[in-house]
């Protein structure tokens, strides 16, 4: 999705869900799943820092101030190597992953096929909800917006666009008073193949989680899917943040 025009206000937020759903099957499972989330936030940029990572210090900075636990955030290249090393890292430790960045159509836009490649159970209405909101603002751009979500292992995944107006209709439309809920949809049975004690094992230390990651070898059958044949993509001469 392109950038939003400079002055474009973000969409405005429903009002809470708690308060206006009715007590249905919906409003209760919303209600039980008021609690703070293990949440890890990955940013794909070749050319943002964690300093200059506007959208990334937006999602810690709301996070945080809803109680939220983060544990884990990295800045890293568009490069599909150390995107999935830095999910599968993200998805150990966290029940909901956000990350921003890479969701376009350039030849260096590799997040999509990555996420799903890892993805067991998608969520593709996150996607249309999404597209939904920033057509309203953007009009047809709207579409080159590719923004995923699904479950990897016991987690779920929003892979979202790396502008911050696009992060915060994102946050603000969809994600914000619905992400208690998700935690307690994904956790309530268990996900198949997923130790129950997962949540219970403790955050990464800062050093664990803030560098980039080594990139692993590839191996055959690991689920690389289309991923395993994307590597490091030239860096073009526009910015990489706008989708």
């Amino acid at each position: 999705m392109t950038d939003f025009p400079p002055g474009t206000p973000s969409v405005p937020a429903p009002a809470s869900a708690s308060a206006s759903v009715p007590v249905d099957s919906a409003g209760q499972h919303r209600q039980r799943g008021e609690r703070p989330v293990r949440v890890a936030v990955l940013t794909i940029s070749d050319t943002r820092t964690e300093q200059t990572d506007t959208s990334g210090q937006y999602l810690l900075g709301e996070l945080r101030a809803q109680g939220h636990e983060v544990v884990g955030y990295r800045v890293v290249k568009d490069d599909a190597v150390h995107i999935r090393s830095s999910l599968v890292a993200f998805v150990r430790e966290a029940t909901v992953v956000l990350s921003t960045g890479g969701t376009g159509i350039t030849g260096r836009d590799v997040t999509v096929p990555v996420v799903e490649s890892m993805i067991t159970k998608p969520i593709p209405g996150f996607g249309e909800l999404f597209r939904m909101l920033s057509y309203r603002q953007v009009g047809g751009a709207a579409m080159l917006s590719r923004a995923v979500a699904g479950l990897v292992r016991g987690s779920v995944v929003f892979a979202m666009p790396g502008s911050l107006n696009a992060v915060k209709t994102a946050w603000e439309g969809i994600l914000r008073d619905e992400i208690g809920h998700l935690a307690f949809e994904v956790e309530r049975h268990g996900q198949p193949g997923v130790p129950t004690t997962a949540a219970a094992r403790p955050a990464p230390a800062l050093s664990e989680v803030s560098g980039p990651p080594t990139p692993p070898t590839p191996q055959p059958g690991a689920g690389g899917g289309v991923a395993a044949g994307l590597g490091r993509h030239r860096k073009g001469s526009q910015g990489d943040d706008r989708f």
